[in-house]
């Protein structure tokens, strides 16, 4: 099947992340036994979604891992003009489908050449890793890597996570956390507003604060030009509380999206912030006893990517590419919890990430074209070294 084909099917399966990837893993593991790839799945507590990884080629150390994820986001709201999950070509030269891009282009390109694969004469194995729920906080990718660096008696060497690139190699990602921040007041007549605690304005504080923080951190040089922008950013994203204009709202709810460059630190910026809740606390619960702040982590901290240019993954990827520039970017992907598994890892895939998560996304076929050619030349340095 060519990666046309093969996409066809994979945008076929309308997987959100969050949801059950069991029918998309039926159809892949499907494709592998046909080709007679033996596959180990990493399933979910539930048991009701799944990653995958296997081998093709000998047990030998120094192979390389290719990954992609099967979940996408969704499209309620957006003004497709064309049906998102049926792969419609337009004959513009480009592909739409909600997933086209990110990042089942970069899995059908790996199908696509499995049988290749199998038929080369690999001297070094090339692995596929496919995760789930990666659209919700790279939820999968840490038990994936973990499970192909511990179930394998050799050990693979290179991760290339395929996200869409313009086939430009990636060395850097910032890291991801989101905390969703619960401030609870006392309710009373406006009027009383030095007699009661409004969460509002004790949320616009903590905001303030984090703002600040933000600011600190640049004014004290944590920059790192290869990001835009070049520093960790704090954003707040949404705030809900109150319920009349006369009323003193008893309860504030925010969300704080933090993204951090390689050299800061997500969990000490938590950990600052909460000694700060804990001081807003101490000194309102003087007013109102009940007085609390509740921060909660939506998943746990994506951690960021930064592979330094001295290692071999650098080279090779230069090579594999055929791009000697490399890059960073600001969006939170699973290379760096395959790097923290032991893999030098990079960022290399088709498609641009400007159409990502949009209306009519898609992947140009030029960009499938030099997908599967990047992989045969996958195959053909594995087969060579």
């Amino acid at each position: 099947m060519s990666a046309k084909e093969i996409l066809t099917k994979l945008v076929s399966f309308p997987v959100l992340g969050g949801q059950s990837n069991l029918s998309i893993m039926e159809w892949i593991k499907d494709y592998l036994d046909q080709h007679g790839v033996t596959y180990q799945l990493v399933p979910h507590a539930t048991e009701a979604k799944t990653s995958l990884h296997c081998r093709i080629g000998p047990a030998v150390d120094g192979g390389v891992i290719l990954s992609g994820h099967t979940d996408v986001v969704p499209v309620e709201g957006q003004a497709w003009t064309t049906e998102p999950f049926t792969l419609t070509d337009k004959n513009d030269g480009k592909l739409y489908a909600r997933g086209s891009c990110d990042m089942k282009g970069f899995i059908a390109c790996c199908l696509a050449c499995l049988p290749e694969m199998v038929k080369a004469n690999l001297k070094k194995p090339i692995y596929f890793a496919f995760s789930y729920d990666e659209e919700i906080g790279c939820l999968a990718g840490v038990e994936l890597a973990e499970s192909i660096r511990d179930f394998y008696e050799e050990k693979p060497k290179y991760a290339i996570i395929g996200e869409p690139s313009m086939m430009q190699p990636i060395v850097g990602q910032k890291g991801i956390v989101i905390y969703e921040i619960t401030v609870h007041g006392s309710a009373g007549h406006s009027s009383r507003i030095r007699q009661e605690v409004s969460a509002i304005h004790e949320a616009a504080k903590l905001i303030i604060w984090l703002e600040n923080k933000m600011d600190a951190l640049v004014a004290a040089g944590n920059i790192d030009d290869r990001f835009t922008p070049p520093h960790t950013s704090i954003h707040i994203g949404t705030i809900d509380g109150g319920i009349a204009p006369n009323v003193i709202a008893d309860r504030c709810v925010f969300h704080c999206d933090i993204r951090v460059i390689p050299q800061d630190d997500a969990e000490a910026i938590k950990e600052e912030f909460a000694v700060y809740c804990r001081e807003r606390e101490a000194t309102l619960q003087k007013k109102f006893s009940g007085f609390k702040i509740e921060i909660e982590e939506h998943h746990p901290p994506v951690v960021p990517l930064d592979t330094p240019e001295h290692l071999s993954v650098v080279s090779l990827i230069k090579e594999l590419s055929g791009n000697d520039k490399l890059d960073t970017v600001s969006y939170a992907a699973e290379a760096g919890q395959f790097s923290n598994a032991g893999f030098e890892t990079v960022i290399c895939g088709p498609g641009s990430i400007a159409q990502a998560h949009r209306a009519d996304e898609f992947i140009a076929i030029s960009e499938l074209e030099k997908g599967v050619v990047f992989i045969q030349k996958v195959i053909a340095k594995m087969s060579a070294i």
